[in-house]
This record gives structure tokens, C-alpha cells and sequence, in this order.
């Protein structure tokens, strides 16, 4: 993988070019690492507080490790209302974790969203941002043993 201050100085001088590095970092490591964030603000010149509030404030970046499969559940209303708990109770029962948390072996990543734009298949997850909906509990298992 890449170097923290190679990835970041890419973006420079660029305009916006903080939100672009993040997004690279992202794209190379699936989070922000933190020490990325430092690098961020010894490149960007700024406060280490400014560089930590850009990266916290985007709900799409994510600082910290995650799981190589990122599993989003949907809990806007359409979902809800179409069995998002049981899908939600059936995922963590499956994985072992609760929403926000990565498994010990950091495959999975369980994180809940808002919508995804698929209510017309609701309940709908995204693994890796692929959707996957018309969900019940019963179509979990084979769902997540497509993850390799």
C-alpha cells in the first residue's frame, strides 16, 4: 500500500484538495487511518484539530479500521417498515458484532445509513456498496458466505 504523505500530497494544491486525499486514503486502506489525518495537517498546513474535523464530519469517511466487507444497513422509513430489525438482529446474530463494530478477524464491518436509494427492494443492505434487497433472515447467510 501507499505511503500516508504520498497519497496526501497528491492533493496539494489542488482545490478541495483535503476532501480529494481523504477520499484516496479511503479508497487505498477502506478508512482514514489515523495517522493519515496527521500527515493531512503537516500537508495541508493546518491545525491537527481541523484536519481530525474534516475527515469526522463527512459521514463517508471513516476513521479507524474496518472490515474488508462493509455491510451498510438501511434504517430510513421504507426499510423500517419493511423488517430492517430482524435483518439487522440476524446480520449481528450471523457475525457476532453489533451495528458500529467490525468482526475479530476484520472481514465484516456492520454499519447502519440512512437510504440508499433502493426502497423500491426494501429491506436493503449494501455490502461494499453493491445492494442487495428484498431481504427476510433467511437469505443472510447465503448472502454474506458470497464474501471471500
Amino acid at each position: 500500500m501507499a505511503d500516508y504523505r504520498e497519497i496526501v500530497s497528491k492533493y496539494k494544491n489542488l482545490p478541495g484538495g483535503l476532501i480529494e486525499s481523504y477520499h484516496a486514503l479511503q479508497k487505498e486502506y477502506n478508512y482514514i487511518p489515523e495517522e493519515a489525518i496527521e500527515v493531512a495537517a503537516q500537508v495541508f498546513d493546518i491545525p491537527k484539530a481541523k484536519a481530525y474535523g474534516v475527515a469526522s464530519f463527512y459521514s463517508y469517511f471513516k476513521i479507524g479500521k474496518r472490515g474488508k466487507y462493509i455491510i451498510r444497513m438501511c434504517e430510513s422509513a421504507p426499510c423500517h417498515v419493511a423488517g430492517a430489525d430482524q435483518i439487522l438482529k440476524t446480520l449481528e446474530s450471523c457475525l457476532g458484532i453489533k451495528a458500529g463494530e467490525t468482526t475479530a478477524d476484520s472481514k465484516f464491518t456492520l454499519e447502519l445509513t440512512e437510504c440508499v436509494g433502493q426502497c423500491q427492494a426494501t429491506p436493503v443492505i449494501t455490502i461494499n456498496s453493491k445492494p442487495y434487497g428484498d431481504l427476510y433472515p433467511e437469505k443472510i447467510s447465503a448472502i454474506l458466505s458470497e464474501c471471500k
